[in-house]
């Protein structure tokens, strides 16, 4: 397992919960010394504008420093991502997040969809042909949805708001999939009982993790990546991505 991470997603770039002071140290606290760390080159604009519109680029690139550190993160989920096809999995711990950015617009303290922009890379390039993903964001993806709505490749967000339940739709999802050449997840902890959801406990997020590893080595060679999403409790936050990576890796 490598996470890809950069010291500049420490910056704390807007007033919004994910820009937070201390929410990436409360990671970094816990994974480090037990994953290998690998650093990040910024997104391309060609790299972006194969998901987002020139009018929503430049859009944020008014503010040349929220620019730079969204840049950074979409680099970062293309930097997990071509490790995953490489064979190892990845866990790209950036921010800001980016599941809330449709290739027009966004919202929801995302600017650049970061799995998006790592994905239409991959696919782009020829090394897969679809891709699979799961996330279990609090918050529905809306603008990954919109990006890959009639494309072959699957997004899914379990919406029961049992936990037990939660975890066997996922269950059954990967169950029915197959044939797809990436299992990608957005991850957001932000369902955790001392979370916003009040919904997962951290072993759920351990049992969420084992599900990815077994789905990915049933069907496309192991190949899986996860990027961080939501996640507000710093008190837990890093906890629950360790559980994650423990059940994935």
């Amino acid at each position: 397992m490598k996470v890809v991470y950069h010291e500049l997603y420490k910056q704390v770039y807007t007033s919004d919960p994910a820009a937070e002071p201390g929410r990436i140290e409360s990671i970094l606290k816990t994974l480090e010394g037990k994953y290998r760390f690998v650093q990040p080159k910024p997104a391309t604009e060609s790299d972006l504008s194969r998901v987002h519109t020139q009018f929503h680029i430049e859009s944020v690139k008014r503010d040349i420093k929220l620019y730079k550190i969204a840049c950074l993160a979409a680099g970062g989920a293309i930097k997990a991502a071509e490790i995953a096809v490489e064979g190892e999995p990845s866990f790209g711990l950036i921010r800001p997040p980016g599941h809330h950015a449709s290739p027009d617009h966004c919202w929801g303290f995302c600017f650049f969809n970061n799995i998006a922009v790592a994905l239409a890379k991959l696919l782009e390039d020829g090394l897969i042909n679809r891709a699979l993903i799961l996330d279990f964001d609090l918050h529905f993806g809306d603008g990954t949805d919109n990006y890959f709505r009639g494309s072959n490749t699957k997004y899914f967000q379990p919406r029961t708001s049992e936990r037990r339940a939660f975890i066997r739709e996922i269950e059954r999802v990967f169950e029915a999939e197959e044939g797809y050449g990436i299992l990608a997840v957005s991850a957001g902890f932000d369902r955790h009982i001392a979370d916003w959801g009040g919904q997962l406990a951290t072993d759920d997020y351990r049992a969420i993790g084992r599900l990815v590893k077994e789905a990915a080595e049933k069907n496309c060679r192991g190949r899986r990546f996860a990027v961080l999403e939501g996640g507000y409790n710093h008190d837990v936050l890093g906890t629950n991505v360790e559980a994650f990576l423990e059940g994935m890796d």
